[in-house]
């Protein structure tokens, strides 16, 4: 009988260290997908590949977090109510390949005969990426909040960080490098970044996840609208319910900015500064080495001190990025053009502020069951000012890059602001 009380305890340890590890290979091969599909470089340049413009770039932030932050809030109740979720983000990244699977096969045949049908498609896919993206964070999400206790979700964050990144500078280096600089290379990547995201799929099925005990479902009968309905009552009856995730919306509705500048950033290197699209790997290496860096020191101080103080701090430094280019347009050009790599340094602390924006809200969430909820009301904060988005690409287009990306500095910093009144969930 103590033989099998000992096994019995440590069973429960055993589980979270297998799914720990699971889960971090999971996002590691994840993020060496993601390297040859970067948001906030390769993307806009794919788009400024067929058509230069600042409305349609101004398109791709509106599509990236609408898609990633709409459809989760319409998901959260019945992820909430599956027993067993991990074959849902399996389902989620065999979606996230076939996107890019689809662009690889039509990026060919359309580019030299139809490039006005392949912005139109390239926008398209990279819409229906963008939900099936956002479908497959909130159910990693949900997964982390249930197998893995705040205390080592630091740690699983920066093994799959550091580790993701590593490889994933060493696949641009040997891949996205050589394709970026040959006719014809933008099929190849991104049917490396289907076969990593295809790849990615195998590995959940090896989660050893406990069926949760759920409770029938509450969903009123009657169709979709009063289904709408009954899911706006409830996120308005959490947000009345939780001051605490009302400023955390603020904080992420500023912090939205961030995003909404980024696919600016190459397309004024390359209109302003004359830059080649070699430097394209520059700074992707640039922003995948500062990323894992800042895990390195973010991780752990989450872990010992709480997410809030870490998450305030990455939203105050994320203010740089826009100061920065701003102070390079006022450097000489060729001045400018040598150093422009710096502008993706703090770049890289967007992934991780925004994993932290996730552990925060897991934290602040009353129980288990409502993590999906609480996930996905701050991705529709985040989400909510990107109507502006298409405004800010005529801006850029109509008064220029630098009262733009200066008015976007004192939003962000503004949400630190905000960040600072935040509550730590663990000292309650």
């Amino acid at each position: 009988m103590p033989n099998l009380s000992s096994d019995d305890a440590r069973r429960p340890v055993d589980r979270e260290a297998r799914n720990t590890f699971w889960l971090e290979c999971h996002q590691i091969v994840l993020r060496v997908g993601w390297i040859f599909k970067t948001e906030t470089i390769i993307m806009p340049a794919v788009l400024d590949a067929v058509v230069d413009s600042g409305i349609l770039r101004g398109l791709l932030p509106v599509l990236n977090r609408g898609g990633q932050s709409l459809p989760p809030l319409f998901f959260a109740g019945p992820l909430a109510r599956q027993p067993v979720k991990k074959w849902s983000l399996v389902r989620t990244s065999l979606a996230m390949a076939g996107c890019f699977a689809a662009l690889a096969v039509a990026w060919g045949p359309l580019e030299a005969r139809r490039p006005d049908l392949l912005a139109g498609l390239f926008l398209v896919l990279y819409a229906l990426f963008s939900m099936t993206n956002g479908l497959n964070q909130l159910v990693a999400a949900a997964l982390q909040g249930k197998l893995v206790p705040p205390g080592h979700r630091g740690r699983a964050m920066v093994v799959s960080v550091t580790v993701g990144s590593a490889a994933a500078i060493a696949a641009a280096l040997a891949l996205l490098g050589p394709w970026l600089g040959t006719p014809g290379g933008f099929p190849k990547i991104f049917a490396a970044t289907a076969a990593f995201f295809g790849v990615s799929a195998l590995i959940p099925p090896l989660l050893d996840e406990p069926p949760d005990a759920v409770a029938p479902s509450a969903t009123p009968a009657g169709g979709p609208v009063l289904r709408l309905r009954a899911a706006v009552g409830d996120w308005r009856r959490t947000l009345v319910a939780d001051r605490a995730l009302v400023r955390l919306a603020v904080v992420a509705a500023c912090f939205s900015a961030v995003i909404m500048l980024f696919p600016h950033y190459q397309a004024f290197a390359r209109d302003r500064l004359g830059s080649a699209i070699g430097s394209l790997l520059t700074w992707v290496v640039v922003q995948n080495a500062a990323t894992a860096a800042a895990s390195v020191v973010a991780g752990p101080v989450s872990d010992r001190r709480g997410t809030k103080v870490v998450l305030g701090g990455l939203v105050a430094l994320s203010a740089l990025t826009p100061l920065v280019v701003t102070a390079l347009s006022l450097v000489p050009r060729e001045v400018a053009v040598k150093w422009f790599w710096i502008v993706y340094a703090p770049l890289g602390l967007n992934p991780i502020s925004l994993k932290l924006f996730t552990n925060y809200a897991l934290e602040l969430a009353p129980s288990a069951a409502e993590h999906p909820r609480y996930v996905s009301v701050v991705g529709a904060a985040l989400a909510a000012p990107f109507v502006l988005s298409p405004a800010v690409g005529w801006a850029v287009d109509a008064i220029g890059f630098r009262p733009v990306f200066v008015a976007g500095a004192a939003v962000i910093a503004a949400g630190a602001v905000v960040a600072a009144g935040l509550p730590e969930p663990r000292r309650r």
